[in-house]
């Protein structure tokens, strides 16, 4: 891969930049990404999170970001799509959820809400489940998760649901899935924890990748993709290039180019060195 040409890297967080539930990478993935800027390509943050739960790292000096899963991208500075749930598709989720006694976390751009008791139920979840570590460390480490009852009916782009039995979702399924997903991708069955997230269809990694694309001129076929989990399939089937990590789903290792080391085992720069970007 030529090192002239700009490409555009988009970094999935937890398990891929950082360890699962952290907020801090290897100095060999910062410097990796600076001297990837330096030589003209540009690299943003494409996660799950909302900008409240991944403001520790915009520190490092991103480029942008594909936020809320694709809900919310910005580029420079500049907002290139914002997409909250409409209010009858919130009320909704909210009500079908609580009434199936589905434990709900709520992400608006600047705040995170989460029903009393979901610290009970990830304490009961498997280990080696990045999705679930990363709750609990948050929960643990008080990054700021507020009690659903300090709700106060902000726009809200995402819902992040934990149940014990996967028939509490059958009604939410009924009545949701025609305009949500259910990215049930990290389940600790054995564990009787299931948990995942609704995205509205609206949206995904992937538009999210081409939206940023669309913005700066710069193909799709330019862009390269680090993820680690099937939350990250959107964005990988978008880019030119997908590279996951070897600590990553043995599915999504199945459909990337590449797969490089672990994020423990400073992955992320080798990735950088092998496809020229440093």
């Amino acid at each position: 891969m030529s090192g002239s040409e700009q490409r555009l890297i988009f970094v999935d967080i937890d398990g891929t930049l950082t360890p699962a539930g952290s907020n801090v990478p290897p100095d060999s993935a910062v410097d990796a990404i600076r001297r990837a800027q330096a030589n003209g390509h540009r690299v943003f943050l494409c996660t799950g999170r909302n900008p409240a739960l991944l403001r520790p790292l915009l520190r490092y000096g991103f480029d942008g970001m594909v936020a809320c899963a694709g809900g919310y991208v910005s580029c420079g500075g500049q907002v290139l799509f914002d997409c909250p749930m409409t209010e009858e598709q919130k009320q909704l989720a909210m009500d079908v959820l609580e009434r199936n006694h589905v434990f709900r976390t709520i992400e608006a751009l600047d705040a995170t809400y989460g029903d009393s008791g979901l610290s009970d139920i990830l304490a009961a979840a498997s280990e080696g489940n990045s999705e679930l570590e990363r709750w609990r460390r948050t929960l643990a480490e008080n990054f700021g998760i507020l009690p659903m009852e300090e709700y106060d009916g902000r726009p809200i782009y995402k819902i992040v649901i934990m149940c014990l039995l996967e028939e509490q979702l059958t009604e939410p399924r009924r009545l949701l899935e025609e305009e949500f997903e259910f990215c049930l991708q990290h389940v600790a069955q054995h564990a009787n924890c299931l948990n995942g997230e609704l995205i509205n269809r609206r949206f995904d990694k992937g538009t999210g990748v081409r939206r940023v694309c669309e913005a700066l001129g710069v193909s799709a076929d330019a862009a390269i993709g680090f993820g680690d989990s099937m939350n990250d399939l959107a964005m990988m089937q978008m880019v030119g290039t997908s590279v996951c990590m070897a600590n990553g789903s043995p599915e999504l290792k199945e459909i990337s180019d590449i797969i490089c080391p672990a994020v423990t085992e400073d992955g992320l720069a080798q990735a950088f060195g092998q496809l020229g970007l440093i």
